[in-house]
């Protein structure tokens, strides 16, 4: 985490933050989350359009599905597409902050029932 961002959320939890900038970081943050889902979209729409134009174009070769020119360009971009989510979602975006203290608790209620039965 940078230090503007740090400095900025350790403002944000004091009681005399400013609201104008509390809404300008509320902003940006929505205007990033719709910029990935944009990526996100654009990234399908070109692919499958890749794909199909793959599929039909080369409709007299078979095995054009198999071949590593038709899935290259989703590969690498796709890694791009979860670079870009992870700077939007952080790294906590499977697994968040209080995901362990939630699954201990989970396998502790299962255990107990299976317990029992």
């Amino acid at each position: 985490m940078g230090r503007l961002k740090r400095q900025l959320q350790n403002e944000y939890q004091t009681d005399d933050f400013n609201p104008d900038l509390r809404y300008d970081l509320a902003y940006k943050r929505v205007k990033r989350i719709k910029g990935f889902y944009v990526h996100a979209l654009v990234y399908v729409l070109v692919n499958l359009f890749i794909i199909i134009s793959f599929v039909n174009g080369n409709s007299d070769e078979e095995g054009d599905l198999r071949n590593w020119e038709t899935y290259s360009t989703a590969l690498f971009w796709g890694i791009g597409l979860l670079a870009h989510g992870f700077s939007v979602f952080g790294r906590n975006i499977f697994f968040g902050p209080n995901w362990e203290e939630n699954k201990i608790k989970e396998l502790m209620e299962k255990e107990k029932k299976e317990k029992w039965q």
